[in-house]
């Protein structure tokens, strides 16, 4: 199974939304995602992956079972980078002291 319950709640807790929310992002029935959630149905790989991929588009990334146990994250929005200018450098005090113990380089 490409999509645990579990995860899928959790997906949609990351991005505020509701199974109504899924439901018209997913083009899967309500009815559907409340059953997966709550364990009584298991829809089928395709219902599944289009859930799956709705939840992608949303921002959501799966994690795999690797030991850890499986989950999800948000991923990084290209739009949160610092904004820099790269031809500026700027030394904080602080940093300029050479606090290392003679012999340790630094």
């Amino acid at each position: 199974m490409c999509l645990s319950s579990a995860q899928c709640r959790a997906a949609r807790a990351l991005l505020a939304w509701s199974q109504d929310d899924l439901s018209s992002a997913s083009k899967v029935a309500k009815a559907t995602i409340a059953n997966f959630e709550a364990g009584k149905r298991s829809p089928y790989e395709r219902t599944l992956q289009d859930v799956k991929h709705a939840l992608e588009g949303g921002g959501v990334v799966f994690i795999p079972e690797n030991g850890g146990g499986a989950g999800v994250r948000l991923a990084k929005r290209a739009d949160a980078s610092i904004d820099t200018n790269e031809t500026e450098t700027v030394q904080y005090e602080e940093y300029l002291k050479n606090d290392a113990p003679p012999g340790a380089g630094g």
